[in-house]
């Protein structure tokens, strides 16, 4: 990756991470409305700003603007509605923009290194979206019970599992015979795989 494509993700990721963290629970509606117009207006100037790069950095770029838009509008929309649920939707919308970012990121390597580039974003986005759901079933006390929400932790600790093991197993296939079966081995059993 030469310097500029390497300073541009750096914004980028720095962008997603610090847009709209600092919403408030329980905004009015016109602060609501506020919010959104001014994602709006700052997709348009960062997506202006990527203009000026090309090849998969300006890719990242978008993609970085896009992310922040939707991130902002969803934390607006769980600052004014102020339920789990909303929150829940904050929390992917984050996850989904990472997982973009971070999937053009992989475009700038090749063969295997690529393909388990991808399985860790996906893993990441999966995790991302399971301890989002655990944390609305679990502050979602009206609706829920105890249970629920043991069989919400199950669920998403099953799920970064599988996730985990897909990118065990997309590592083995940079290895070749006996040593590609035994990692195949030691993946399944450590994520309990039959």
């Amino acid at each position: 990756m030469n310097r500029n494509t390497l300073m541009a993700a750096m914004f980028v990721a720095a962008g997603i991470t610090f847009a709209g963290g600092a919403s408030a629970l329980g905004t009015s509606k016109d602060s609501h409305d506020m919010s959104v117009k001014n994602a709006q207006e700052a997709y348009k100037v960062d997506r202006a700003s990527c203009d000026a790069l090309s090849g998969n950095a300006k890719d990242i770029c978008v993609e970085t603007a896009k992310g922040k838009e939707s991130v902002a509008k969803a934390e607006a929309d769980a600052g004014y509605k102020n339920t789990p649920k909303a929150r829940e939707s904050a929390r992917v919308a984050r996850a989904d923009a990472t997982y973009a970012v971070a999937k053009e990121k992989c475009d700038d390597l090749a063969g295997n290194n690529k393909d388990v580039c991808v399985k860790e974003a996906k893993a990441v986005l999966v995790k991302g979206k399971a301890d989002a759901k655990v944390d609305r079933v679990a502050s979602d006390a009206s609706k829920q019970s105890a249970e629920k929400t043991a069989e919400a932790r199950r669920d998403a600790s099953e799920d970064k599992r599988d996730a985990e093991y897909k990118v065990a197993a997309e590592k083995c296939d940079a290895l070749a015979g006996a040593a590609k079966d035994g990692c195949v081995r030691d993946a399944k059993m450590r994520y309990g795989k039959s």
